[in-house]
C-alpha cells in the first residue's frame, strides 16, 4: 500500500502572494483528523494544504504550487 500525500503547510499571506483561493475548495477545521477525513471523505490520494485554521483539499496543480 502506498502512502498518501503529505499535508502541507502555507501561510495565509502566502497564499494570497501566489494568487492561491482556497476559498473555492472543500475544507474542515484544522483541529480535525487528517487520517479520518481521508478515510471518510476523500480517500488517500488527496491532496490536503493546511492554511490558517484549516485543511482544504484541493487538486494536483496546486498542491504542486505549494512550496515545501
Amino acid at each position: 500500500m502506498s502512502r498518501p500525500p503529505r499535508v502541507k503547510y502555507l501561510k495565509v499571506k502566502d497564499a494570497k502572494r501566489l494568487g492561491i483561493g482556497l476559498d473555492r475548495y472543500p475544507s474542515f477545521s484544522a483541529s480535525g483528523s487528517v487520517t479520518g477525513m481521508r478515510k471518510l471523505y476523500y480517500g488517500n490520494d488527496a491532496y490536503l494544504v493546511r492554511c490558517g485554521a484549516y485543511i482544504y483539499k484541493v487538486p494536483g496543480e496546486i498542491y504542486d504550487r505549494v512550496p515545501g
